[in-house]
């Protein structure tokens, strides 16, 4: 039983055995550097229950627990904080009992499954820095869910169809001469999208001659011929044209080969992809099904609608007067599909920016209505965007920052820095590649996962591989030091697997128990919140205070054999705890570095 558990019952019982009143709740919270103690009860709370002094209050209720409780071997108040002591041994029994865990923290997957959807790229353009947020977050989050105990699916949308799709089809069909990935040596998503640059180019300079010939600006905006051109081709790809559709299918294979190898880099998978060509018409069947239901009502234009404004939003459209479908009714048509495919699930986490706030109020609203049950438990990940030094990205323009660009430059950011610190003379060229690869991206996704989603982002490359400070590379260091340490111990034949008897704990050890202690419930924690940066976060905590306990206390010169054991399995269980941890995250961590 956790020591929080067993305290509360017993501070319930003082309250009731001194003050003759029952205690709803007991609240806690660690107790502060600066005071003696490990756990602290909070008074103030309770003085809407029991009149009277905090400080004695506190005072009384330590005596009881001093008293009472095996574990609690002192107390002080300070103020409205009881501050509470707990013996050596019940810490050194915790330890015990999970130092040989191997999954310390992981609950075993049940039934309870939920669908995590994330990246959702377009098929006109390589993905970018904002694309690597995303698919950071969508992938942590699921590795954070199964660990907490749920079945996960990964998933994502491809948008695959549209006006944007076409403009890369037609500059190449106007400019390309039968380039091909092959004949250019380019991945296929950056083939394709020069060609998305491409049309945006000459579309600009079809507008300025029309300006320079009379025409008005936004007229010219509408009527450039290479815009109508690529209206045209969209409704023969809808038509099903075949030379359309066959080109279409040659450019998205290239662009799919293309996102594989970025994926691949990256370091993310998906159990399940859906396709917009696919999905963009789901939603018809439903929306006419909810019209008889009065979820959606239809306009004199032949439009339908749905009226939120009671429940503080606005009127949606949900098909067009031409029967055509919008997004809105593109993703209620998704959503019912993907709970036909995967009948187990009963919610859904959707990572996408928070341009898209609304829309998923909207959706998630929509599908309630519609009297789904598992619409209660959907939820969007909602994201702030990433900036660099330089600006804001522009696709159409060729600004964005290439995701593959940006993961080659990490790694030789954390190659230049690690020359420089000079740690690597005895590694081969292939070791110290792999090496650079594994900081450089490490720096990348801790960078990014550290801070809470909802955050915007600046991202400095050369400060997210500094060794020092909350960074990937500053973990990754710990565990290496920490690989070094368990591979000294085993030369000396020290037995890592025996259970320790020792009277006392150094503050240090038993601080560094403490911390141990909180993973598992940071990983429900993470869970509960969709947050990789409370992994993130609790990693460098448990990183700062293994630091603190190597620097001040010996471990291998260690004179007092169980001592020395307790501190070689002590520094065993907080690298497998990192490791796990970085897991959750998609980094990796070295042996040696």
């Amino acid at each position: 039983m956790k020591i929080q558990e067993v305290l509360t019952s017993k501070v319930k019982e003082a309250v009731l055995a001194i003050y003759k009143v029952e205690l709803p709740t007991v609240e806690f919270q660690p107790t502060r550097k600066d005071f003696e103690g490990d756990i602290t009860a909070v008074i103030f709370p309770m003085l809407r229950f029991v009149k009277g002094n905090p400080v004695q209050i506190g005072q009384e209720i330590g005596a009881f627990l001093e008293r009472e409780v095996d574990v609690v071997s002192g107390f002080n108040v300070v103020k409205g904080f009881l501050n509470i002591v707990i013996n050596d041994s019940f810490y050194l029994d915790f330890f015990n009992g999970i130092k040989d865990e191997k999954d310390f923290g992981i609950t075993a997957p049940s039934n309870d499954a939920v669908m995590v959807e994330y990246s959702s790229p377009n098929t006109n353009k390589p993905l970018h820095l904002g694309h690597i947020r995303n698919n950071l977050l969508g992938y942590s989050v699921a590795e954070i869910l199964k660990a907490s105990g749920k079945k996960v699916y990964k998933t994502q949308i491809i948008n695959d169809r549209g006006i944007h799709i076409c403009k890369s089809m037609l500059a190449w069909q106007k400019f390309g001469a039968g380039e091909t990935p092959q004949s250019t040596g380019l991945k296929g998503d950056k083939l394709v999208g020069n060609y998305y640059v491409a049309f945006d180019k000459a579309y600009k300079e079809e507008i300025a001659q029309m300006v320079t010939n009379g025409t008005e600006k936004k007229v010219a905006e509408k009527e450039a011929p290479i815009l109508l051109e690529a209206q045209q081709m969209l409704q023969k790809w809808e038509a099903g044209d075949a030379e359309v559709v066959a080109l279409w299918k040659k450019m998205n294979g290239w662009v799919y080969d293309g996102f594989d190898i970025t994926y691949k880099n990256l370091g993310v998978d998906f159990d399940k992809f859906y396709y917009e060509s696919d999905t963009y018409l789901l939603g018809k069947d439903v929306v006419a099904d909810g019209i008889e239901k009065g979820v959606f009502y239809k306009k004199e234009d032949g439009s339908v609608w749905i009226d939120l404004t009671d429940e503080g939003l606005d009127e949606k459209i949900v098909l067009r007067s031409d029967g055509t479908a919008v997004y809105m009714t593109q993703d209620i048509g998704t959503a019912i599909q993907r709970v036909k495919d995967y009948p187990d699930i009963n919610g859904m986490v959707y990572t996408v920016g928070n341009e898209q706030d609304y829309h998923f109020k909207v959706l998630f609203l929509i599908l309630k209505k519609l009297g789904f049950s598992w619409a209660e438990k959907l939820y969007h990940l909602s994201y702030g965007m990433v900036d660099l030094p330089s600006g804001k990205m522009k696709s159409r323009e060729g600004t964005v920052v290439d995701a593959d660009d940006l993961m080659e430059d990490m790694t030789q950011t954390a190659a230049n820095i690690s020359k420089e610190l000079g740690k690597l003379e005895d590694y081969s060229t292939q070791e110290k590649q792999e090496l650079y690869k594994m900081i450089g991206l490490g720096a990348l996704k801790y960078y990014i996962l550290k801070v809470d989603p909802k955050k915007r982002i600046l991202f400095n490359p050369e400060e997210s591989v500094d060794f020092q400070g909350n960074t990937g590379p500053f973990i990754q260091y710990t565990y290496a030091r920490i690989q070094s340490i368990l591979r000294k111990a085993d030369d000396t034949n020290i037995v890592r697997s025996s259970a320790v008897e020792t009277p006392e704990l150094h503050p240090k050890e038993k601080e560094l128990i403490k911390q141990i202690q909180l993973f598992p419930e940071t990983i429900q924690l993470a869970a509960e919140n969709y947050s990789p940066a409370l992994i993130a976060n609790y990693t460098y905590d448990l990183v700062k205070e293994f630091n603190s306990f190597y620097q001040q206390i010996s471990i291998l010169g260690e004179t007092d054999e169980q001592k020395k054991i307790l501190r070689v399995q002590l520094s065993q269980k907080v690298g497998e705890v990192i490791r796990s941890a970085f897991g959750l995250l998609g980094i990796s961590v070295p042996q040696r570095m």
